[in-house]
């Protein structure tokens, strides 16, 4: 199907990406394309205006521990945080040695996006804005407490936390004339494992379930957990009743099991189901693939 009409606009900096989406109600911006053109083909959206964003320079590229930049978000609580500027493709995120290092479970879930063509091409700004609730990157992105920088005009830009940015099915928080410009995530802390597993749609390659898990280990014991789970609800969410059943706990194949267990708690009615996994096979199955995560952080947090 072909998609319909709309004017296009190349924007060369921020501002004139502003300008042009007050000027343009109702515009959207195009960064890898992997997001939005599938839905202009099926006729799902239909914008009159595209802001292409794609060769804006600066919203490229990683950078560890760059303190001269005002939008680095920092936090006092992680003085080690990483910047992934909204234009960096999944393959960059893979194959990043500081990603690798500081946060493998993103390389891990970004190196599983798709196929090769897409993940060449394919961008975390693009992926996170549109926040379709089967891929991969918001989910460990929650799992992180990352912060995504926003860029507003007049002055306006600011953060918004994991938890607050992911509102539903394809939704997030960004604003009319607000522009995804980074992600910021925590480098990994000595003794922590972190995993991010999913049940693959074998056509979409898109997550049927997803879970990432961070674990911390000290002394023996599970000293912190964050779990996050995505594909068979609305929005990432964090996994609450399996972390609190991890902490103070060894991490043993029985205790691991018997907090997988607890993810049932955690998900509630608003189940999604379809065709290939109805909602109520995927909420069965579910402890499984948390179970796996678990186990997987907890073999690399040793």
């Amino acid at each position: 199907m072909f998609a319909p009409s709309f004017d296009y606009y190349r924007a060369g900096s921020l501002a004139e990406a502003g300008e042009l989406l007050r000027k343009h109600p109702g515009a959207k911006l195009l960064a890898g394309g992997h997001s939005l053109i599938p839905l202009l083909k099926l006729r799902l959206a239909s914008p009159p205006v595209i802001v292409d964003i794609g060769r804006i320079g600066n919203l490229k590229g990683i950078k560890f521990r760059d303190y001269s930049d005002p939008m680095q978000m920092q936090r006092p609580d992680q003085p080690d945080r990483i910047r992934i500027n909204a234009l960096t493709t999944h393959a960059e995120i893979a194959s990043s040695s500081v990603i690798q290092e500081k946060c493998p479970a993103l390389a891990e879930a970004a190196g599983l996006v798709g196929d090769p063509a897409v993940r060449n091409r394919g961008t975390i700004g693009g992926n996170v804005a549109h926040a379709d609730p089967a891929s991969d990157l918001p989910t460990v992105l929650m799992a992180l407490d990352a912060q995504f920088g926003i860029w507003r005009p007049d002055d306006r830009s600011g953060t918004i936390d994991a938890a607050s940015f992911f509102t539903g099915i394809l939704a997030t928080a960004l604003g009319e004339d607000d522009v995804l410009v980074a992600v910021g995530v925590p480098a990994r802390p000595t003794g922590q494992g972190q995993a991010y597993v999913k049940f693959v749609h074998p056509a979409s390659r898109y997550a049927v379930i997803g879970v990432a898990a961070l674990l911390t280990v000290g002394g023996g014991k599970c000293t912190a957990a964050s779990v996050a789970i995505g594909g068979l609800v609305p929005r990432p969410m964090r996994a609450t009743s399996v972390e609190n059943a991890l902490i103070g706990q060894k991490l043993s194949a029985d205790a691991i099991a018997r907090a997988a267990a607890e993810i049932t708690r955690d998900l509630g009615p608003d189940i999604l189901g379809d065709l290939y996994a109805s909602a109520e096979y995927r909420k069965a199955v579910a402890p499984v693939w948390v179970k796996r995560a678990l186990t997987a952080a907890a073999d690399r947090a040793k």
